[in-house]
């Protein structure tokens, strides 16, 4: 598998290690597959008693064959994944496929994980350091955090928006020290993540610092995500008695366009849905066919506080301007905060279980999908993805009640805080770099 820019497909295509380490093509577009293999017949072939290690390994060597041969391939995934996700049936029609049972508690571990391992293996081959330079809205930045802590040969700068994540999404971005450096920006998420384009599009920065990403930019988080889904149809596929759906919580629209990747290698689903909050410019672009970015909303579900999601530029690109119907497979709910915290509270109420304000948007939508079709026997799997630990504000406020704290999370609350304040513009967050690392 090849990769080129979203910008210039015409332009020379790079290897797997080369688009992992650049992060960004180099004329800002995203790196993206030449190529959609045929995968169906290995789909096909794998049964309900496969292990998320065993699909991993069997996708990394399916994809990659000349960089994996099957040992290495499963022994990558091992590396890689030894957390797994699983699924809880919710209600009839309603499945929750679990990605927080990671080390931060949250989707994101599963592509930072991998990510970590195949930098970490590509730079050893070059003999090579590199800066990870990623923004985050909450989930990423912890995940990326603590895949790459400690890692030989890289360090890692995260940029958050001052008081726009949860006290306890901040406690695992700034607690951790060493080669992980939190940089807490006077601004937005969109701030944030314009600030790391425009530094990697900044001859100066790039001639210094030798730079990449952990942000779903980076090829090398999305085609791991991809695994996670196609393990949640090896589950299921004895089970569906009619159409399977796949709901997805949408921010920066990464998970969704991994989903996208699995289908258009031959995973057998009839319909994604993104679950927005009312940051809702994709499901606006669904409804209008106009794609108009604007400044993000600050909502209970900050993750997916995202007003210009990049990966839209992936999207547009798998169905290539209109040659593929893109709503012929993919539909947007928008969801609001009163509607957010009714979610959290009825499940609660039904359940007795918590769930986080983004697995709530998918929630929502999963229930608006399946009442427009009535007597329908699909199965809408929604992702779960974050623990609601890890919003006991939220759930306080939703709900009048907490969850649980796992213990990898509350050792994090008493650790000190350690990061430096800049202000959301380039030259602020060149002159940290080149301080730091030229």
């Amino acid at each position: 598998m090849k990769f080129t820019s979203t910008r210039n497909t015409g332009a020379d295509s790079v290897s797997f290690g080369e688009a992992v380490l650049h992060g960004l093509a180099p004329d800002g577009g995203l790196y993206h597959p030449t190529e959609e293999p045929d995968l169906r017949a290995l789909i096909r072939s794998i049964g309900a008693d496969a292990s998320f290690v065993d699909v991993a390994g069997a996708m990394i060597q399916a994809l990659f064959p000349e960089r994996y041969d099957a040992a290495t391939a499963r022994s990558l995934a091992l590396t890689a994944f030894p957390f797994e996700p699983r699924l809880t049936r919710l209600e009839p029609g309603v499945v929750l496929l679990e990605l927080f049972h990671g080390p931060s508690c949250a989707f994101k571990d599963f592509g930072a994980s991998f990510l970590a391992a195949t930098m970490e293996e590509e730079l050893a081959k070059r003999g090579d350091r590199a800066v990870i330079l990623t923004a985050t809205s909450g989930d990423t930045g912890s995940a990326v955090a603590h895949a790459f802590h400690g890692r030989d040969r890289i360090d890692v700068v995260i940029l958050y928006p001052s008081g726009r994540v949860s006290p306890l999404q901040e406690q695992q971005l700034t607690t951790l020290g060493d080669n992980v450096t939190a940089l807490e920006v006077r601004g937005s998420f969109d701030d944030c993540q314009r600030m790391v384009k425009e530094a990697f599009l900044d001859p100066e920065l790039r001639d210094a610092v030798s730079l990449t990403s952990a942000n779903s930019i980076n090829v090398g988080r999305l085609i791991p995500q991809s695994f996670y889904y196609m393990w949640a149809f090896s589950q299921l596929k004895e089970q569906i008695q009619d159409e399977l759906i796949f709901c997805v919580p949408s921010g920066n629209f990464g998970n969704l366009t991994a989903g996208i990747f699995a289908w258009r290698w031959g995973m057998p689903v009839s319909e994604f849905i993104a679950a927005t909050n009312s940051n809702d410019v994709v499901p606006e672009y669904l409804q209008t066919g106009k794609f108009t970015p604007r400044p993000s909303i600050r909502t209970l579900a900050n993750a997916m506080d995202v007003g210009d999601p990049s990966n839209f530029e992936r999207l547009v690109e798998i169905f290539r301007g209109g040659m593929l119907d893109i709503n012929g497979i993919l539909s947007g709910v928008a969801v609001d905060d009163e509607t957010i915290r009714a979610t959290m509270r009825g499940v609660h109420t039904a359940t007795g279980e918590f769930i986080c304000p983004h697995t709530a948007t998918g929630v929502y939508a999963a229930r608006e999908h399946l009442k427009d079709e009535p007597g329908s026997d699909a199965t809408v799997v929604t992702l779960a993805t974050a623990h609601p630990a890890k919003f006991t504000e939220v759930c306080r406020e939703a709900i009048g009640a907490e969850p649980e704290i796992p213990e990898r999370l509350a050792r994090l609350l008493k650790l000190p805080k350690r990061s430096t304040v800049v202000e959301n513009t380039l030259d602020a967050l060149r002159a940290e770099l080149l301080s730091r690392f030229a």
